[in-house]
């Protein structure tokens, strides 16, 4: 060891487009919240009929709400899947401290 501080990974960047009544976006909410309990994120909330979030869901095909991209990627739409994220998270969060990113 070389007596360097170890660094924090950096944090993950999630955008959440949402629309009103929509019971999936609110799953969607909660599951983020009990990920990042255990992982760091940052957690931007856009909404779909937003000119912002109409540009973001045509961009990267989003078809309907909630719709989820990870560091500006495509991650889902519709229910989210908190196995699938947490896969997802501790899979990039170890490639990146081994140097080796994986998308996705």
């Amino acid at each position: 060891m070389n007596g360097d501080p170890v660094s924090p990974s950096p944090a993950t960047h999630v955008t959440l487009l949402t629309q009103i009544e929509c019971g999936l976006c609110e799953q969607a909410k909660d599951v983020l919240n009990r990920v990042l309990r255990d992982h760091r994120l940052t957690v931007r909330e856009i909404d779909l009929a937003s000119p912002e979030g109409t540009a973001l869901a045509v961009r990267h095909g989003v078809l309907f709400a909630p719709g989820v991209l990870i560091n500006g990627h495509p991650f889902s739409h519709g229910r989210l899947s908190e196995r699938k994220l947490r896969r997802h998270l501790e899979r990039t969060t170890s490639a990146a401290t081994t140097g080796r990113a994986q998308w996705p």
